[in-house]
């Protein structure tokens, strides 16, 4: 079987532009996940307040039991249905965040449950209110138990975002099925958009483990 990647390198500049347009949405979506996980996390901590926590784990529970392509479509397809239009570009960032904020959510009441109860206790011997006491003794030695398992979800939701595509986003994956359409070239093209994905993620992990490995050095453990 020949390789011919001669229509690859011909349109490397739409490549290019769909690998930028993939990064910002997957950035965004990483701000949105991470705001949203933090949120429902603490939420889900307090059981005590039943409002707050059901609401959370309802959120939790729709999201993680439905498909990330249905919740897409969703977005893009059912709110116009009530009177809201929302350009193609924000629907998928806000089916990709909250996707994955759910997942983010458990991240972080896990790592947080994971700190030994005395920390708790400790600072609010001395003093400090529930909220300063956990932003300030139990949220940064949690943060450092994070980041393996948020490594896991950024290299997930870096390989989600090609699910955008379907919404005519211009990502790298829509650009690769434009230049298919032209050159007929499936497999080469599909070959060099799985060695952009592949750079992608290894230099998420390479940077996922430099921070961690700071981070331990400081002694934030």
């Amino acid at each position: 079987m020949d390789f011919d990647f001669s229509p690859v390198w011909e349109s490397w500049r739409s490549l290019a532009t769909g690998t930028a347009v993939t990064v910002e949405i997957t950035a965004a979506a990483l701000v949105l996940g991470c705001v949203l996980g933090l949120l429902v996390g603490l939420g889900r901590l307090s059981p005590q307040r039943r409002i707050i926590y059901g609401i959370c784990t309802f959120y939790l529970t729709l999201v993680r039991g439905t498909p990330l392509l249905v919740q897409l479509f969703i977005w893009f397809f059912g709110l116009p249905h009530f009177g809201i239009l929302l350009p193609a570009y924000v629907c998928g960032i806000l089916g990709l965040g909250i996707y994955s904020g759910a997942y983010v959510s458990e991240i972080v009441r896990g790592s947080i449950q994971s700190i030994e109860r005395g920390q708790m206790e400790a600072a609010r011997s001395l003093g400090l209110p529930y909220k300063m006491a956990m932003r300030r003794v139990v949220l940064p030695q949690a943060f450092v138990r994070m980041i393996p398992p948020l490594g896991n979800e950024f290299i997930a939701l870096i390989k989600n975002s090609a699910l955008v595509s379907l919404l005519t986003i211009a990502d790298l994956m829509h650009e690769g099925e434009k230049i298919i359409s032209v050159s007929y070239r499936s497999l080469e093209v599909y070959l060099v958009i799985a060695a952009i994905y592949l750079i992608l993620t290894s230099v998420t992990t390479l940077v996922l483990r430099r921070i961690e490995k700071v981070l331990r050095s400081e002694g934030r453990v």
